[in-house]
């Protein structure tokens, strides 16, 4: 591994911390905007901006500027967000938030004075490896639904059909992102191939639009221009500067409005939706930090600033960037890629792309730019994204033993568990006719099926730890 232009502790010159650091923007900005998009809360894309930004600068504080990492938008939650907002708005979401970070927070805590032996016991890569896995593969079905959708026609029942040149679109940009991460030739285009492909997409989507208007055919009006159209209807400043709609502001504005829909069974169902998915979360923090451990030739985990408060700054950098934003965040494995083609893995550099996402955040017209970026072209990205999350987790078990029938049955029940939705609902409630008869279970707590699957899955394979165990005690008599 090529040594480090500039080490953690370097202060490279103002022009080049900027450059550095513009260039972390542009590879996490994709991904980051996208989150809110998928949720369906597009006009919160400027407070993850922000959120992504104030989350980051905790975790740099807390791991003492010794973990060059850009913590964002966490694709891993992207369900569990859709969910409670939709039936818990705001209140839930930041309940989650918070839940999520208390995961790593705890973690943190039973790191520093137990150590990490634990953690393979219980979330070995046989156990972690599929349950991630089955994060991507549970969003296929929202990509493949928006990569053929067209913003800019809908039917007159309200409806987006099938697009043709939605598809056209979205696997153009699809493609643009793979040829530019597989080619050799320029370096620097690998490391941001998202944002060309949303570029390439856009573009074809606008020709496919112009015509359109120019033709009068809704068919062919891939891109909705409203958003655009709305921030300039009445020129002022918030046209170009607004502050982002934060969600401890709109939670708040539930509260004051009498609009709160969380409730006492809300929280347990929140808990049950976002504790898993951080668990599945902590296995991907640690392998962002062995791999930019090596890149930067320091042990992050075992050594400076270690375990334990990488964990806690992902833990408080997630729940700052729920409350200041709208998702809870993880490590981006785009910045430790800037950082081992760069070679400038200083957290001047790194501080100086928050500073820019503080700054794009509160910019107007550009913030209007990317909610018109139509769901064809961030299917395009998706079919990318929730792959790569499918595959890393499939990758954590590569080289794990599945003749081994321990290894065999842990796998085989989280993914028939996983892929075939096996949810838990726990009835809570029972309904009842004119007051007397009995009509079963009307309300139900929900444990989602990505969480089942995870406990299935290290039940079985303690279980088998166990017979094992027992097996070589009788053999040894």
């Amino acid at each position: 591994m090529a040594k480090m232009k500039y080490q953690i502790e370097d202060k490279p010159r103002f022009w080049v911390a900027i450059g550095g650091g513009l260039q972390h923007v542009l590879s996490i900005i994709a991904a980051t905007i996208l989150v809110p998009v998928l949720i369906g809360l597009p006009q919160q894309i400027s407070a993850a901006i922000f959120g992504c930004a104030v989350g980051t600068i905790a975790y740099l504080l807390i791991t003492k500027r010794k973990s060059p990492v850009i913590v964002s938008s966490n694709f891993a939650f992207i369900g569990a967000l859709a969910m409670t907002y939709t039936d818990y708005g705001y209140l839930g979401i930041l309940l989650g938030g918070l839940f999520a970070g208390l995961v790593y927070i705890v973690i943190s805590i039973t790191v520093k004075y137990i150590g990490t032996k634990w953690i393979e016991k219980i979330f070995p890569p046989i156990v972690i490896g599929p349950v991630v896995a089955l994060i991507g593969l549970s969003l296929a079905g929202g990509a493949a639904v928006d990569i053929v959708t067209a913003n800019g026609y809908v039917t007159s029942s309200g409806v987006h059909p099938y697009n043709l040149l939605a598809l056209l679109c979205g696997l153009f940009s699809f493609f643009i992102i793979v040829i530019l991460s597989v080619q050799n030739r320029n370096k620097t285009l690998q490391i941001i191939p998202f944002l060309f492909g949303v570029l390439g997409g856009y573009l074809l989507a606008l020709l496919f639009t112009g015509i359109g208007y120019w033709t009068n055919n809704d068919y062919m009006k891939i891109i909705d221009f409203t958003p655009l159209i709305d921030n300039f209807k009445n020129i002022g400043i918030t046209s170009f500067i607004d502050y982002p709609r934060f969600a401890i502001l709109e939670g708040i504005n539930e509260i004051s409005s009498g609009e709160v829909k969380l409730t006492a069974i809300g929280v347990a169902e929140i808990a049950l939706a976002f504790i898993p998915i951080s668990l599945v979360g902590f296995s991907e923090h640690i392998a962002d930090h062995k791999n930019l451990s090596v890149i930067i030739e320091r042990d992050l985990i075992d050594g400076e600033p270690g375990l334990s408060r990488t964990v806690l700054g992902d833990g408080v950098g997630s729940i700052l960037g729920t409350f200041f934003g709208i998702c809870p965040n993880t490590t981006y494995g785009e910045t430790i890629g800037c950082i081992a083609i760069t070679k400038d893995s200083s957290i001047k550099t790194i501080f100086t792309a928050c500073i820019m996402c503080v700054v794009v955040s509160f910019f107007s017209p550009l913030i209007a730019f990317f909610r018109t970026i139509p769901n064809c072209v961030v299917g395009g990205m998706c079919f990318v994204l929730y792959g790569f999350i499918a595959v890393s987790g499939f990758k954590m078990i590569q080289h794990v033993d599945l003749s081994n029938n321990k290894n065999l049955f842990t796998l085989s029940a989280i993914l028939i568990a996983g892929i075939g939705g096996l949810a838990l609902q726990i009835p809570y409630r029972i309904g009842v006719i004119d007051g007397t008869n009995l009509v079963g279970p009307v309300r139900f707590i929900t444990i989602s099926a990505i969480a089942v699957a995870l406990i299935i899955g290290i039940w079985t394979y303690q279980i088998c730890s166990l017979v094992e165990k027992h097996n070589i005690l009788e053999e040894d008599d």
